[in-house]
């Protein structure tokens, strides 16, 4: 495939033609959706909303969402292949790190601080290339350090490695931070840990993150009088309320958001728009989750509307502004009416973080499909642009 054809559908026509082709009816009936629903994926005319649905299918296609989704494996991207270079090391370094091997460190302890300051920077404003060329070495510097200092590395490099598709990657990295959080003895950088650590799972894994989640709550609740144990609560709160929800557990998923919303209730927003470890959690951070459990819910009028008591700009990092315009933008989409608000919607989300908004399939998609209801009339402007920087073809 090409990169002006590889999109979900694509792949799904793909992998269901090798497996034996496979008519669309067998893979809707496999799946729990609907023959026309599957055409409309494949030609480019409808997107997948809900996790649990790309789940679905890709298990009745015997393969994983990472392949539909393509992640890691793309080319032809600039900040992908930028990053890639770096993969290798930051692999081998969690490798070594894992195995037990500590180098003796070249830094210090000022330029260690410093130059994780500068990671953390990058991680803020989503810049995740720039990012990866860093880690490879920071890692190892900090496992010379070990405890704190290693745990929130480890934490940036699973954040980093799980926006660029490396999300097995990202789980080895996660259990580094673990463990070195559980060495320190060091509970809200273990809740941290724990939080990357769900997050890193697979889509296919929800209910095993909705549990990871749970297991968490439960061990950090003995500290939950520090306020950043609490921070850490309520992101786990919020991890655990959207794995529930894809893993066909939409109460639980409702007991979870209500725990956050309590929880963050009391602490209100961060006052400086990061709070602990960059996680932003409070009141406006719960509307953005909420605002992404309505959309695996198929809710996308219910995502408008929690959109209009939305102000993503007092939170810190770029990813969480990204969130609420791709959402907004791809509920807006869903409809098939409101295009023109999309594409704005869509502008803000890559203005917001360029990168990890280049490289989601799921907003590709949803380009494609607006182009392809475009063709019946002029395509305007603002969406032949986007399609552009996107290498979404236009070609009819």
């Amino acid at each position: 495939m090409d990169k002006a054809t590889d999109t979900i559908g694509a792949r799904i026509r793909y992998w269901r033609m090798r497996r034996g082709g496979l008519s669309q009816a067998v893979l809707a009936g496999l799946a729990g959706v609907t023959q026309s629903y599957i055409s409309q994926v494949e030609s480019g005319r409808k997107t997948i909303d809900r996790r649990s649905t790309l789940v679905a299918i890709a298990a009745a296609l015997q393969v994983t969402v990472a392949d539909l989704l393509g992640q890691g494996a793309e080319p032809g991207d600039p900040a992908r292949e930028r990053a890639a270079e770096c993969v290798p090391a930051i692999w081998s370094a969690l490798i070594e790190i894992e195995d037990g091997e500590r180098r003796a460190s070249t830094r210090s302890r000022e330029q260690l601080a410093a130059d994780i300051a500068r990671s953390d920077q990058l991680r803020t404003r989503s810049h995740y290339p720039a990012m990866a060329r860093l880690l490879p070495d920071l890692l190892l510097e900090a496992a010379a350090v070990g405890g704190i200092v290693l745990a929130q590395v480890a934490y940036q490099a699973s954040t980093c490695l799980r926006q660029l598709g490396y999300r097995h990657l990202a789980l080895n990295a996660a259990r580094v931070a673990v463990t070195a959080a559980e060495d320190a003895e060091e509970p809200a950088w273990l809740g941290a840990a724990r939080f990357a650590y769900a997050q890193s799972l697979p889509i296919e894994s929800a209910s095993l993150a909705a549990r990871a989640a749970d297991r968490s709550l439960i061990e950090l609740q003995a500290g939950a009088s520090d306020g950043r144990i609490r921070q850490m609560l309520g992101q786990l709160h919020l991890s655990a309320a959207l794995t529930s929800t894809v893993s066909g557990r939409p109460d639980a998923g409702r007991d979870h958001l209500a725990e956050a919303t309590r929880e963050a209730a009391t602490l209100g927003d961060p006052p400086d728009g990061a709070g602990f470890n960059g996680c932003g959690f409070g009141p406006t951070n719960v509307r953005l989750w909420e605002m992404s459990i309505a959309a695996e819910l198929g809710e996308s009028a219910r995502v408008i509307e929690l959109s209009r008591t939305v102000r993503p700009q007092v939170l810190a990092a770029s990813i969480r502004q990204q969130s609420y315009w791709l959402d907004l933008g791809r509920a807006l989409a869903e409809s098939g009416r409101r295009d023109t608000e999309a594409v704005a919607a869509f502008v803000r989300a890559e203005q917001a973080a360029p990168a990890p908004f280049m490289l989601n399939p799921l907003a590709q998609d949803a380009v494609v499909a607006m182009v392809s209801r475009a063709k019946r009339r002029a395509i305007p402007d603002d969406l032949r642009l986007l399609a552009g920087r996107m290498g979404v073809s236009l070609a009819q």
